[in-house]
């Protein structure tokens, strides 16, 4: 697999089209949301804040931003994107990050094109999940980002444990040599990488995956996760 196309598939536009009509509640609160969205109008606003710089006990080796705490509004959305196969939440968190990449690229934080690599998952969870929602999150964003292509490069070996259930030393002990490079990641040899991810804890993740483009000759310009928790 190499870059992903910025064209969505048949499904995920049937999906979205869905979606249209059948509008369900606002993912972030449950709440009413706008006519044709998402979200309601107080969520919609909760999302719209600046990038901040997190920083981590121990140090991440590399900038990270974060688009705003792990709120109830936050979590609600992430658990409508991923959990839930919600495709319309998965457009509108990717114009969200797209506004957040620009920000930090006119500030000079970033550079001016990258490629976008999506933290690594387990094949099996994005199959039970109707795709890879932190790779779509991606492509959405790249469609706004002229220059940007998304690479999914990192996956997660099948027999690591899932993260959300381990402490902080454990977290980093079952990443080690957990993210393993798919066949596309010679793609991101001498170019500069955005890793992306939907939540950012320990830092584990992030970590292992910065490993992983260093060793193939990668240069990791930073990570952005939708949510510092």
């Amino acid at each position: 697999m190499g870059r992903m196309p910025k064209n969505r598939g048949i499904g995920e536009a049937a999906a979205a089209l869905l979606e249209l009509f059948l509008p369900r509640p606002c993912a972030g609160c449950g709440g009413e949301a706008t006519a044709g969205g998402v979200l309601c109008t107080a969520c919609q606003e909760h999302l719209r804040q600046v990038p901040r710089r997190v920083e981590r006990p121990q140090p991440l080796g590399f900038p990270a931003w974060a688009l705003g705490p792990y709120s109830d509004t936050r979590r609600g959305v992430i658990i409508a994107m991923k959990e839930r196969g919600h495709q319309a939440v998965r457009a509108h968190l990717g114009a969200v990050l797209a506004a957040g990449i620009e920000y930090l690229r006119a500030r000079g934080d970033i550079p001016e094109t990258a490629l976008l690599v999506p933290a690594p998952t387990r094949a099996s969870s994005a199959r039970q999940r109707g795709g890879d929602p932190v790779a779509a999150l991606c492509q959405a964003a790249s469609a706004r980002l002229p220059g940007w292509d998304v690479v999914n490069a990192l996956s997660t070996a099948e027999g690591s444990a899932d993260q959300s259930q381990l402490g902080a030393v454990e977290r980093a002990d079952n990443m080690r040599g957990a993210v393993l490079l798919r066949p596309c990641a010679r793609e991101l040899v001498g170019r500069s990488v955005l890793l992306v991810d939907d939540v950012i804890t320990t830092g584990a993740t992030l970590r292992a995956s910065a490993a992983r483009v260093w060793a193939i000759g990668g240069d990791v310009a930073g990570a952005i996760v939708l949510a510092d928790a």
